[in-house]
């Protein structure tokens, strides 16, 4: 399984970006697909996942009512709406397929296949 994110970039405090991540190789609409994300000198955090239907997505408090997670299996592709963003936001992130799933969890190292990150930095 290859992912494939992009749509990073550089945006202004309270701005907006779409990040999205195609996935390749193999049956996609089986997975719990999640994005990750590391700050620069931090560890990696969860950001948000979403699960195989779409029915049930789970959210870092940090994100929740900023950032919305979604998917479009028709696509494989998973998408996540980033809006009002701040500087904490400026982060490598990173995509990641779970293949067992079946629900959505923050636990990194369950998530089978990564993307190779896309950069997104917000400006003050």
């Amino acid at each position: 399984v290859q992912l494939q994110a992009c749509g990073g970039g550089l945006v202004q405090a309270g701005g907006s970006l779409r990040l999205s991540c195609t996935a390749s190789g193999r049956t996609f609409s089986s997975y719990v697909l999640g994005w990750f994300r590391q700050p620069p000198g931090k560890e990696r955090e969860f950001v948000a996942a979403i699960t195989w239907s779409g029915g049930s997505t789970y959210s870092a408090d940090s994100v929740k009512g900023r950032f919305t997670i979604s998917r479009d299996n028709a696509k494989n592709t998973v998408y996540l709406l980033m809006n009002s963003l701040n500087t904490e936001d400026t982060a490598v992130y990173y995509c990641a397929a779970d293949m067992i799933g079946p629900l959505c969890h923050s636990t990194s190292w369950l998530y089978d296949y990564w993307g190779q990150g896309t950069q997104v930095t917000v400006s003050s």
